[in-house]
Formats: structure tokens, sequence, C-alpha cells
């Protein structure tokens, strides 16, 4: 199964061919930058299952909690947000609004709450991390 996805403006398009990881909620300070005020929606995908096959997205890096970079990939011409790059994960937080359908996803976590604003209600009964899940 495939999937595809697009910023705003169609300038970048995009395949997804591996199954999702995860689907979650972040709501760390940089993803609500990103998002506009909420959390960023996110599906995990392995690095090798996503293929640029239109445009080239412009990235954004800065330094993640854990003191690695991390890259956002986002619409040089419309700003539409389309993937972080964690530096040492093995996957892209692919945002869900970018895929052309995301209506058979559904939010499996928050993480960050820690950082949410106290406007933002969580009033759902997924897991909530403070920031990360454990690994393993």
């Amino acid at each position: 199964m495939s999937r595809t996805g697009s910023c705003a403006c169609g300038a970048i398009r995009f395949t997804i061919t591996a199954p999702f990881i995860g689907v979650g909620m972040c709501h760390c300070t940089k993803c609500q930058k990103a998002s506009g005020g909420g959390p960023n929606y996110v599906a995990l995908t392995p690095k090798d299952g996503l293929e640029v096959t239109q445009g080239q997205p412009s990235i954004f890096q800065s330094e993640g909690s854990s003191g690695g970079t991390i890259g956002r990939a986002f619409c040089g011409d419309c700003g539409t947000p389309l993937w972080s790059i964690p530096a040492h994960e093995p996957f892209f937080a692919l945002k869900l609004g970018a895929l052309d359908d995301n209506s058979d996803l559904e939010p499996e976590m928050h993480i960050y709450v820690s950082s949410a604003p106290k406007w933002h209600g969580i009033n759902d009964d997924l897991p909530k991390f403070p920031q990360m899940p454990p690994s393993g």
C-alpha cells in the first residue's frame, strides 16, 4: 500500500511506500509554531519509506530537546509544513495534513504534553507523555 501527499500549492509531491510506525500528536513548542498554535498531528514513517516525487522541500534546522539536530521540511513557495527529520531516529514525522487522504488514521498518543498550553485541552484517553515515550 502506498500513500501520496503534497504541499498546499502542489509544488512538492511525495509518496509513502512503507507502513506507518505510529500516529500521534506532538505538543512541543516548535511543533506549536509550525502548526500555528495547537499540536502537530504526525505519522512516523521509516526514512526509506518516503520518496519525494516532485519539487524539493526547504529544510529548517534547529536543535531538538535531545540536543540533536532536527530538520523541518516545508514548501519554500507556500510554507506548508511537510515532515520533521530527527537526526538520530530511523523515521520522519510526517504531518498528517500533508497527506492526500488521512481519513483512516487516528492518533495513538500525545507527546510533549508538558509543553502544551493550558488553553489546549487534552480530553481523551490516549496515552500522554511529558516528553517522548520511553524507548523499548
